[in-house]
């Protein structure tokens, strides 16, 4: 089991820049930490992933040059900087995991997040 919880959203104007956490526990992976969103109304969908050992990362395109994943192996965390933002960037957005490589598909990640809220205002 690994466990997920995220931090950092909030309510920032547009052209701000919010950065997120996702921090894990439970049993060590060696896999992929995906960031996703779903606005109201809308299917979840792929931000961007980072490979945890390799620190490889790969983006959605509406997000690639304002969005940014790094990581902290010692903090078992994970970070999604935002700037840039735009209104149409507001959803809740979610940290999750999968073993082996990046990919984009929500159903090939099996550990989940309880979700931050992010409200770009225009």
């Amino acid at each position: 089991q690994v466990q997920l919880v995220e931090s950092g959203g909030g309510l920032v104007q547009a052209g701000g820049s919010l950065r997120l956490s996702c921090a894990a526990s439970g049993r060590t992976f060696n896999g992929v930490m995906g960031w996703f969103r779903q606005a109201p109304g809308k299917e979840r969908e792929f931000v961007g992933a980072i490979v945890w050992t390799a620190g490889s990362t790969d983006y959605a395109d509406s997000v690639k040059g304002r969005f940014t994943i790094s990581r902290d192996i010692a903090k078992n965390t994970v970070y999604l900087q935002m700037n840039s933002l735009k209104p149409e960037d507001t959803a809740v957005y979610y940290c999750a995991t999968k073993p082996g490589g990046i990919r984009v598909g929500v159903p090939e990640y099996d550990y989940w997040g309880q979700g931050t809220q992010v409200t770009v205002s225009s």
